[in-house]
């Protein structure tokens, strides 16, 4: 180990599931109703770590750039097309490979997802999420986690799985079965991320396919708070 920053890998993972109880004991509800406020929780989340990342940077003279190995006008068009190309692919297979394995049905659909929230915050979401979550998550996991960590293997274990991991608690529902889709959904792509990002220390390609697989998600959630009656036919499909 380097650093002792790599200690922050989980801290996304305890963020989000004391947060999730914490809304469900002051509103007394139960947290599948909460689930569709996850996006917003996200957008606050991302925001908060990418300033702590880059106050400890700032700490050790460093900053956000360093930390992530960024180096301008070393990026081709090439390597980001065939990025986004690996992230969609590899993303929605282990998506349908999950459900496949947990709920026996392939596509599976989780419509805690795509839930509507209020417009005005769908819009804020729509703008904030992919990018800060590209930041915030890729800083930790890949910055933090792969260039902290010495052993060859370990560098892309450790922070795959929780890169993984922090998925079962976005929403946090006490669904057994919800929790290990969400995180055998991600794992094959965290892995293949962190394997690249080792080989490569190229975090370009990696930060603009993350931002457009999670637009996806965000312009559904759009959808469905512009027009709460078609999230309710798809419930019904």
């Amino acid at each position: 180990m380097k650093s002792k920053i790599v200690l922050l890998l989980p801290i996304r993972c305890i963020i989000f599931f004391i947060v999730f109880i914490s809304m469900m004991l002051i509103t007394n509800k139960d947290l599948k109703e909460l689930s569709n406020t996850w996006s917003v929780v996200i957008c606050i989340i991302n925001i908060l770590l990418i300033v702590l990342l880059i106050f400890l940077t700032r700490i050790k003279n460093s900053n956000l750039l360093e930390l992530i190995n960024y180096k301008k006008g070393v990026t081709t068009k090439k390597e980001i097309l065939i990025m986004i190309l690996i992230v969609l692919l590899i993303g929605m297979g282990g998506m349908y490979l999950a459900g496949l394995i947990v709920y026996q049905k392939i596509p599976y659909f989780a419509p805690e997802m795509i839930a509507p929230i209020p417009l005005w915050l769908a819009i804020i979401v729509f703008i904030l999420l992919p990018t800060t979550t590209a930041i915030a998550e890729d800083s930790l996991y890949l910055g933090v986690g792969v260039n902290n960590i010495n052993n060859k293997y370990l560098k892309i274990i450790i922070p795959s799985f929780f890169f993984a991991l922090q998925h079962s608690f976005i929403p946090f529902i006490l669904d057994i079965r919800f929790i290990i889709y969400r995180f055998l959904s991600f794992l094959p792509l965290t892995i293949i991320l962190a394997y690249i990002y080792n080989k490569k220390k190229n975090p370009l390609p990696i930060m603009i396919a993350h931002g457009i697989i999670d637009l996806f998600t965000v312009v559904w959630i759009l959808i469905t708070s512009i027009n709460p009656e078609f999230y309710l036919s798809l419930l019904n499909m």
